[in-house]
Parts: structure tokens; C-alpha cells; sequence
């Protein structure tokens, strides 16, 4: 062996870090989950944690990698609405549930969640559903079937991560320059995402020109409700 070459001195392969936000409800139920993944598992960095469905879109973390959000929140936004807009934004998705039938698991596989894991489950196939997900593999805990090899689905309407941060929160009523502070830039700044994010829609047919054509859109994605 050449001189310099010994496989011991080679530096170790470093895993990826997958950014995850955990949505639920609960505060015990999401602390515990957050605290799990922070100090056992270094590859998986906690970067939000939220009890609501708006609170994960607001975040100035979001998007990130992966979501695990809880089927049952409560908020009158379908599931499948949710999982949606987390597609659109170029987020995968893991959904819980206290109820581990083929009927949840099917509609949340169906809606385009990558992932179906029981809270009856341990944390191990929670982390396993994490991990897969960020390497777009479908994967179904043992409780309920076991993995599945294809690969996400759903289009992006090809826009920057800072686009769609500031369409979404232009789209919940604050200003431009509410948004401007929430994501720690200028206001000028904020409206040249605007434009280019108006822009691209409208290529794509979709007219997001004013304020209410804004505030439906949103709706229809599940970025707002609709109260």
C-alpha cells in the first residue's frame, strides 16, 4: 500500500443532515418526539416545532426537508390539503396517527404522504419513515405494511425556496413589510420574490395578481384557512 494511503487515516463519511419540522397538537407529544430525535439520531436536525398547521407555515425555518405532522390536528384543513401544499413547497411529508388502521394509512399514502407511522409505534419507525422520506421512498411502518419502493410524487410550480416563503406569508394578510421582518430581509426584496412568484404562476395560467385571487389560491392550497 502506497505511503499515506492506509483506509484508517481516510476521513469517515459524514451522513446528510435532514431538516425536520414535527407538528402536533400536543405539546408532551411533540416535545418528546423533538427531544428523541435532537439527542439520539445527529443526522436529523429539528428546526421547527409547531401545534398548528399555520404556525409550520409561518416559521422561518419552513420549508424544510421533511414534515411529521399529525393526521389529526385541530383545524377544519384536510389532510390531503396539507399534504398538498407541503409537495408544492418541495417538502415530504410523515404523518402520524393515534389510529393505526389501513383506512388513515391509505388516505394519507393516497393524499401523497410518503409515510404512515401508528403513535403506537416505537420511535425507531418513526426515524426509519424520516429517513426514507428524504430519499423520496415511500415507506410504511411494520404495523402497517412494510415499505414501498416508489418514488415521490406531485409537480412543483418550479419556484425558489424564498418565492413560495414569501407568497405564503403575503397570502395570510401581513404586509410586505411584516413579511420583510419575518424572513430577515428588505421589503424590496420581499416584493421581487412577489413578482417573480406572481409571475411564474402566471405562466402557468393561474392569476394570483391581487390580494383576492391571492387569498383563494391560498385556500385551495391549504396555506391559509378559510375563516
Amino acid at each position: 500500500m502506497t505511503p499515506g494511503t492506509d483506509a484508517s487515516r481516510r476521513p469517515l463519511a459524514v451522513a446528510p443532515v435532514i431538516r425536520v419540522a414535527v407538528v402536533d397538537d400536543h405539546r408532551l407529544v411533540l416535545d418528546g418526539i423533538a427531544a428523541h430525535l435532537r439527542f439520539r439520531h445527529p443526522d436529523l436536525q429539528v428546526v421547527a416545532t409547531e401545534t398548528s398547521w399555520v404556525g409550520l407555515l409561518s416559521h422561518p425555518e419552513f420549508p424544510v426537508d421533511v414534515v411529521v405532522l399529525d393526521l389529526g390536528l385541530g383545524d377544519d384543513i384536510a389532510v390531503e390539503t396539507k399534504i398538498r401544499a407541503l409537495t408544492t413547497a418541495g417538502v415530504r411529508s410523515v404523518v402520524m396517527s393515534r389510529h393505526a388502521g389501513a383506512i388513515s394509512a391509505q388516505s394519507a399514502i393516497q393524499a401523497g404522504a410518503l409515510a404512515f407511522v401508528p403513535k403506537t409505534d416505537d420511535a425507531a419507525q418513526l426515524v426509519q419513515a424520516i429517513r426514507s422520506a428524504a430519499e423520496g421512498v415511500r415507506y410504511r411502518a411494520d404495523s402497517t405494511g412494510g415499505s414501498e419502493g416508489t418514488g415521490a410524487t406531485g409537480a412543483a410550480p418550479g419556484l425558489g425556496r424564498q418565492e413560495l416563503r414569501a407568497l405564503m406569508l403575503y397570502a395570510t394578510g401581513r404586509t410586505v413589510r411584516e413579511v420583510a421582518e419575518l424572513m430577515s430581509t428588505t421589503e424590496e426584496t420581499v416584493k421581487s420574490y412577489l413578482k417573480r412568484a406572481r409571475r411564474k404562476y402566471r405562466a402557468m395560467g393561474v392569476d394570483l395578481g391581487t390580494r383576492p385571487l391571492l387569498r383563494r389560491h391560498a385556500i385551495r392550497e391549504g396555506w391559509v384557512d378559510s375563516e
